[in-house]
């Protein structure tokens, strides 16, 4: 029981110390997950942003589902889930009207403008970390750069066929190992 405690807070804690969405709170959840509580290692979690990232519906609920069933089973995950959930509905029911009230305020404007780069360099870092693990040899660094073309020369292609296609294409050169 007290592994579901301690998911629900680590969730809760990443959900509502965060400013920008599911992939700004994978550094939040990496140090909880990982370094704090050790449920799991650095390369399981790659593995389940991968996974959580590679499915459709936001990534932040998969990836907490993934993480409490890991750590607590099916109590664990109702735990993560609501961690993840509560502070965001908190926010939208007690704060709703401020927001509405004060959205084109020139300071609240500001605040957001100032939190920008801070978001980017979090996203940044966990592709970093992430990067650090996937590009072990050159057919990574061939699929990456394949991957960065595609997404810079033909935006029209949707991520999703770029998702299943690596995915088709990983299990083909990589089934054997």
């Amino acid at each position: 029981m007290i592994e579901c405690w301690n998911l629900f807070v680590a969730f809760f804690r990443a959900s509502h110390l965060t400013f920008g969405g599911g992939p700004a709170m994978i550094p939040l959840i990496q140090t909880e997950v990982v370094n704090k509580y050790k449920w799991v290692s650095e390369e399981e979690f790659n593995d389940m942003v991968a996974v959580a990232t590679a499915l459709s519906a936001p990534m932040v609920t998969k990836l907490a589902a993934m993480i409490g069933y890991r750590a607590g089973g099916w109590l664990g995950v109702l735990a993560a889930e609501i961690g993840v959930f509560l502070p965001t509905t908190l926010a939208v029911v007690l704060l709703g009207g401020l927001i509405r009230r004060f959205a084109d305020s020139t300071i609240l404007q500001a605040m957001l403008a100032g939190v920008r780069p801070v978001v980017i360099v979090l996203l940044l870092q966990v592709a970093w970390n992430m990067g650090k693990k996937a590009f072990v040899d050159r057919l990574m660094w061939a699929f990456g750069a394949v991957s960065l073309g595609l997404v810079l020369f033909m935006p029209w292609i949707h991520p999703a066929f770029l998702v299943a296609g690596s995915m088709a294409l990983g299990y083909l050169l990589y089934r054997n190992k």
